[in-house]
């Protein structure tokens, strides 16, 4: 949808700053929120599952990337040069929060372990990815320090705000969850309205075509279902329960379009950002997709004793004891 909009109505001329500072504001919003919804409590437990916790940032910042970097063999035959620019900064982006909860709580998984373990590759995330594409990227002017300040600054200090004032707006936004929500998508599809909207006025289109685009597809099909065969297979072979595997696939699998976007503003400025954000955009879509299959198909085949709600005892099903009361 936002793809569709921005290609018929691009932010243009004055529109651009005012649209580009509201998606900044979003971004702020977003993360704010997020630190208020997670609970110390829950942090701190989560930090037990350490194993878990290294499995999928393993699969986020080390799988990921080397398959990013292995799919350099298809160009130009396959990728053009800027697509699989795009593609390898999608492999080197954290696991998302929103999704990989929902997901996991659809498939009656470790819902804990995802919040927290999300959460955490959000937080590493905010260092690992400026790093990694310092490195794998080789841009123009290189990263530095204040690039890493500037994300830090749009995310991490949003986030920390909001575990600040978790004790008295926690209340709030579990009242308002499904307004929240609204927030949520909304933030992220203004971010991406301001990202794509300069890239359409850098001419993004005409240096794009239809084949090209599906092959790009085709690739980052390919690369979600290798990822999740490998979560899969090495979860089982790691001997993790059912719920923890869940909770491993979906967060592994996962890249942030939350996180991606601000950071490709900060790291691609101007148009560039639009068109190495456009396979994050794709693989949203398709991980979307394939995770909301396999969460149904999991909850269907939940145990009976998780799956099925626990009946209510009635009155004849009483002890003796309390009857003769």
């Amino acid at each position: 949808m936002a793809l569709g909009v921005t290609a018929l109505l691009p932010a243009r001329g004055a529109a651009a700053p005012v649209v580009s500072d509201a998606a900044t504001g979003g971004v702020t919003v977003l993360f704010f929120l997020y630190g208020a919804r997670l609970s110390a409590r829950e942090a701190w437990d989560g930090l037990k599952q350490w194993r878990l916790h290294d499995t999928v940032l393993t699969v986020t910042f080390v799988l990921f990337p080397l398959l990013g970097t292995a799919a350099h063999l298809l160009v130009p035959t396959v990728l053009t040069p800027q697509l699989y620019q795009g593609l390898l900064f999608l492999t080197l982006l954290p696991s998302t929060v929103q999704s990989s909860i929902a997901f996991t709580s659809i498939a009656r998984g470790n819902t804990a372990a995802a919040v927290c373990s999300a959460t955490f590759s959000s937080l590493f995330g905010i260092l690992l990815t400026p790093l990694l594409a310092a490195v794998l990227l080789h841009t123009g002017g290189g990263i530095s320090a204040g690039t890493v300040l500037e994300i830090a600054e749009q995310l991490l200090l949003p986030f920390a705000a909001g575990q600040l004032l978790r004790r008295w707006i926690a209340p709030w936004t579990a009242r308002h969850r499904a307004a929240l929500a609204l927030v949520d998508r909304g933030s992220i599809l203004l971010v991406v309205y301001s990202a794509f909207s300069a890239a359409v006025g850098g001419g993004m289109w005409g240096t794009l075509s239809l084949p090209r685009l599906a092959a790009l597809l085709v690739v980052e099909s390919a690369l979600l279902a290798l990822v999740l065969t490998v979560t899969l297979l090495g979860g089982r072979r790691l001997g993790f329960d059912r719920g923890e595997l869940i909770a491993i696939v979906f967060c592994g699998s996962k890249k942030s379009l939350a996180s991606g976007v601000p950071m490709a503003a900060v790291l691609f400025p101007g148009a560039a950002a639009g068109l190495m954000v456009l396979p994050l955009m794709l693989f949203h879509q398709v991980q979307l997709m394939v995770c909301a299959v396999l969460a149904r198909r999991w909850a269907a085949d939940a145990p009976a004793a998780e799956a099925a709600p626990r009946p209510r005892p009635r009155p004849q099903d009483a002890p003796r004891t309390a009857r003769a009361r």
